[in-house]
């Protein structure tokens, strides 16, 4: 028998090395930027022909490689360095939204552009979003008529729904708000927001990104006050945008005050401390307190500290002059309801009889 180990048979032969037109292309957004920069002069301020040109070019050129490179050009004329200035050695075109006339009206004809070719190139709109976010960070490298611009710009596109409302994180930067550039760029991109809708659209997209509770935050921390913030904003001239925070807190005030009357009652706290505790804020936060009364009465009628006969008998004749139509408006429904409650029951006991 053989003892020696048997080799095992191998494969062997010529390697050959992968050809240069099958490998990658290599990333090089110079010469994209060439192209479009080329295209784009030589369809001039025609936006209808921007839109063609630009239709047209997606199917020769790698737009989702370059998207970014794409989009610096149509906002800024060139590609971008980091904090938003354009590169002296590189091509420049004056067809781009900073180099446009600073209005309305040629801000929604950009919109129309960005607009079909975002619809004709699906997966550009992710890139696009990213595009915002990274200009909304550089918009202290920007001219106050390029911020304008561009705010403007967003606040259409978020309107037509081609941006998401969480781009406006950004406007959070640190940076932004001490130096007054977030709230600034805010009244300029609100106006044009509810031009094209209206402060409830508005409401309703902050709400779905949990940013409707945020706006007090374009301000620095030693002006987020509810007195500063509608100030400001109603001197801009968006007395609907002061209102609708104004309403906002209001709402997050009543919650609270329920939330805590909830919690102390499950601790079993002692009745007379929950009613003092009541009796204090309506003292702080009157306004809050009456319109969250029908609540707080609930809240007690349910944890069987008030019982039907003094609801009632308060709903008839136990109520002063001040704030009367408001509670009794409030109370209405319930009171309705608790009557019918013990009408029920006093015909179940005539019946048992």
């Amino acid at each position: 028998m053989n003892n020696q180990k048997q080799q095992k048979p191998t494969l062997s032969g010529q390697r050959f090395k992968t050809r240069k037109r099958d490998e990658k292309e290599r990333f090089d957004p110079t010469q994209f930027q060439d192209c479009i920069i080329q295209g784009l002069n030589e369809t001039g301020s025609d936006l209808e022909a921007v839109a063609k040109f630009l239709d047209a070019s997606g199917a020769k050129l790698d737009y989702r490689r370059y998207a970014e490179t794409l989009f610096d050009i149509l906002v800024a004329g060139g590609m971008l360095a980091p904090g938003g200035t354009l590169a002296d050695d590189m091509m420049h075109t004056d067809v781009c939204v900073f180099a446009a006339q600073e209005d309305l009206e040629t801000m929604q004809a950009f919109a129309q552009v960005f607009n079909k070719l975002i619809r004709r190139y699906k997966y550009l709109e992710k890139g696009f979003e990213d595009e915002v976010k990274k200009l909304l960070l550089f918009l202290k490298g920007f001219s106050e008529s390029e911020r304008n611009k561009l705010a403007m710009l967003t606040g259409i596109l978020l309107a037509n729904g081609n941006l998401n409302a969480s781009i406006l994180n950004s406007l959070y930067n640190e940076n932004l708000v001490k130096e007054g550039v977030s709230a600034a760029f805010a009244v300029k991109l609100f106006k044009s927001w509810i031009n094209e809708k209206d402060i409830n659209a508005v409401a309703a997209s902050l709400r779905k990104v949990n940013m409707d509770n945020r706006l007090m935050e374009l301000f620095p921390a030693n002006k987020q006050s509810l007195e500063h913030f509608t100030k400001y904003f109603t001197d801009a001239g968006l007395k609907e945008l002061s209102e609708y925070v104004r309403n906002q807190q209001s709402i997050g005030a009543r919650k609270e005050l329920q939330k805590e009357l909830q919690e102390q009652m499950s601790r079993g706290d002692p009745f007379k401390d929950i009613i003092l505790y009541v009796k204090e804020e309506m003292k702080k936060n009157n306004i809050h307190f009456m319109k969250a009364f029908q609540k707080i009465v609930v809240l007690f009628y349910k944890a069987e500290v008030l019982s039907e006969e003094p609801i009632l008998k308060w709903y008839k004749d136990a109520h002063l002059a001040k704030g009367k139509s408001v509670f009794l408006e409030q109370m209405k429904k319930f009171v309705e309801w608790l009557k019918n409650a013990e009408e029920e029951s006093e015909s179940e006991t005539e019946e048992g009889d």
